[in-house]
């Protein structure tokens, strides 16, 4: 099982990363912008806005999504996850019967609290949904630093194949079968990260900072594991592994909106950009269901929703009551 000429929809910084770490593989790609604008000055210029100073690699093919896709072995869907849906739907009457589309977003789709595979799944009926999460930011792919992933796919053939095709000497995917608990890890690392941020901008202190990361990743734990993701997967590098780097980096968009809120900006520019903001409450729905406990979590939702302000969401988790650590 061989995927040799792979498909990125999405120009953004994740999807221009991408596209070039896995032409420097060896393979055959196509970088796919969705807007036909976007496509032109990309293949003119061979530099994304997003990511001033690198080339595009010369061997990726640019171009609008509207190319045929049929003769690509793997598509993937570099697109926020509030725009998956729309973005694997208008791809799906291109795909060839069982391939795969990989998910390379981090969330969880609004009011019908689907996971990307799952959106995939029902967007594009005829693909394989798989997803590809884990500490990496777009720059330093990019530039050929060191990283690695997690690939996860139902069919540990198809995963392990497609971790072989998109892996090379600086970015090393692990491939998994955990498609559930990889997801969990990418979207709640999210929320957590945009309360660490707030932790950060408010001057709470390291003190504070390592025992919210710690706390958070516990509640990230007991979501992953009331949803069936396997511990190994929560405590590796597409759940603990993320939540180290985006929880502690300006680079990440969420935790940067997290301090702009603990400084009193929320109208921080990056907010738009921050998936947290659209998963955190939907992440609380799906607790309240299970009947998790996720309290930095619920702060979070409070805090972006106005109900609570920082000083006030902060007084509440100190003050709830004193029990054993789990």
């Amino acid at each position: 099982m061989t995927f040799d000429r792979i498909a990125v929809v999405g120009a953004g910084a994740w999807g221009t990363a991408l596209a070039n770490v896995i032409a420097h593989a060896g393979r055959t790609v196509l970088l796919a912008a969705r807007h036909r604008a976007a496509a032109d000055v990309l293949a003119k210029r061979r530099e994304s806005p997003r990511l001033p100073g690198l080339q595009i690699d010369a061997r990726v093919e640019i171009a609008p999504v509207g190319t045929e896709l049929a003769r690509y072995d793997a598509v993937l869907l570099a697109v926020p996850s509030q725009q998956m849906r729309a973005a694997a739907g208008a791809i799906a009457p291109s795909l060839r019967q069982g391939t795969p589309v990989i998910a390379c977003a981090k969330g969880i789709e609004r009011g019908t609290h689907r996971f990307m595979t799952e959106v995939i799944a029902e967007a594009a009926p005829t693909a394989l949904p798989a997803i590809l999460s884990g500490p990496s930011f777009a720059a330093d792919v990019a530039r050929g630093l060191p990283a690695a992933v997690t690939l996860a796919a139902g069919d540990e053939a198809v995963a392990a194949a497609l971790a072989r095709a998109l892996g090379s000497a600086t970015l090393r995917p692990y491939h998994s079968t955990d498609v559930r608990g990889v997801e969990i890890g990418g979207a709640a690392k999210n929320v957590l990260a945009i309360a660490a941020g707030i932790v950060a901008g408010r001057g709470l202190g390291a003190s504070a900072d390592a025992a919210l990361v710690t706390r958070g990743f516990a509640e990230l734990f007991r979501f992953g594991r009331a949803f069936g993701a396997r511990p190994e997967t929560l405590t590796g590098l597409s759940g603990l592994g993320d939540v180290i780097l985006t929880c502690s980096n300006a680079q990440s968009r969420n935790y940067s909106y997290g301090v702009a809120l603990g400084r009193g900006d929320p109208a921080h520019a990056g907010g738009a950009l921050a998936e947290g903001i659209f998963t955190a409450p939907v992440l609380v729905e799906m607790a309240n269901a299970k009947g998790v406990d996720m309290p930095i979590a619920n702060a979070v939702v409070d805090i972006l929703a106005g109900r609570a302000s920082v000083d006030e969401a902060t007084e509440t988790l100190l003050t709830r009551p004193f029990r054993a650590e789990g």
